[in-house]
């Protein structure tokens, strides 16, 4: 196994670990207690979190966040990110994580016009939370089934398709899967998939596999787009409306002006900046894309759905 630790005291913002892998972004990771999105963080841990784990190109990752002095002498996004991997990949472990992010920049002032309060409560609660950066098939699988769901029950869907139909990776002994490759779920019966608590997202799971596994259309195909057109062309995919589209454009193809329009964000709106609410899903968006600063607006709203979800206002 290769590995190394990176000091989070260069990284502009540090790191929170358990915030940007637990805050309902990113589903393709396992905790190895496996006790992900189950509310059990920081508070009960003592020097190290528990480590994080995935299979992605065919090797096996794990980082995991050390503070050497104490978690209350360095608070939450100090410390170190220590990692593993059955390859020299730490800077696909920085691609991931994004830590080449200047979180002091992004998030130093871009909401105006009373969305102060707010953020600022938001980035307190939960500094050094970044973005993912995760696979694209597999951030479209995971917001498929996303639909009318909680977090944690959208993380064991995806934890149950790796399962089932993922490769397995092993190392030291130890197996990971890998999230399956649009070939095998297109080749995977719906009752198959419900099985694995899909439900209704059964069929446009299977439907949107087929679409990638015969090259009609990628998620990547997007990348590079005007944003809007990005949005329009991943509603192309079955059972992508425009908030899921959102959620790949932000969490795995860089697109860090989305803003996905989750129950969460709705109801933001509505206390906060009802002036935003403009009836159809594009014009709301853009309004509140311009009152969380335009082209880091995603940062703001993941902060804010994050805060929302698991902080006091969600307690």
């Amino acid at each position: 196994m290769h590995g190394g630790t990176i000091d989070l005291a260069d990284l502009p913002g540090g790191l929170d670990l358990y915030a940007t892998l637990e805050s309902g972004q990113s589903y393709g990771w396992r905790r190895a207690d496996g006790r992900a999105y189950e509310g059990h963080g920081p508070a009960s841990w003592k020097g190290a979190s528990p480590w994080y784990e995935r299979a992605v190109d065919g090797e096996v990752l794990r980082v995991r966040q050390r503070w050497p002095d104490g978690i209350g002498a360095t608070g939450r996004s100090a410390g170190v990110l220590e990692w593993e991997a059955t390859a020299p990949i730490e800077d696909r472990i920085r691609r991931l994580l994004r830590l080449g992010d200047d979180l002091p920049a992004i998030l130093d002032g871009p909401a105006t016009d009373g969305a102060e309060a707010l953020l600022s409560a938001a980035t307190s609660y939960a500094p050094g939370m970044r973005l993912v950066q995760d696979p694209p098939f597999e951030t479209l699988i995971a917001f498929i089934c996303s639909t009318q769901m909680r977090v944690p029950r959208i993380h064991g869907m995806v934890s149950a398709l790796a399962e089932a139909y993922g490769d397995p990776v092993t190392a030291d002994g130890h197996t990971v899967h890998a999230f399956p490759d649009p070939e095998t779920l297109a080749a995977a019966t719906e009752p198959a998939l419900r099985d694995l608590g899909l439900g209704y997202r059964a069929p446009y799971v299977r439907a949107t596999a087929e679409l990638v596994a015969d090259g009609e259309l990628t998620p990547a195909a997007a990348a590079g787009e005007p944003y809007e057109d990005a949005r329009e062309r991943l509603t192309g995919f079955v059972g992508v409306g425009e908030k899921v589209a959102d959620c790949v454009l932000l969490f795995s193809l860089g697109y860090l002006e989305a803003v996905p329009l989750d129950t969460w964000i709705r109801s933001a709106i509505a206390e906060h900046f009802p002036d935003c609410d403009r009836g159809s899903y594009a014009e709301t968006s853009r309004a509140i894309r311009e009152r969380f600063g335009g082209d880091h607006a995603g940062y703001v709203q993941t902060y804010v759905f994050h805060y929302l979800r698991t902080g006091p206002e969600g307690s």
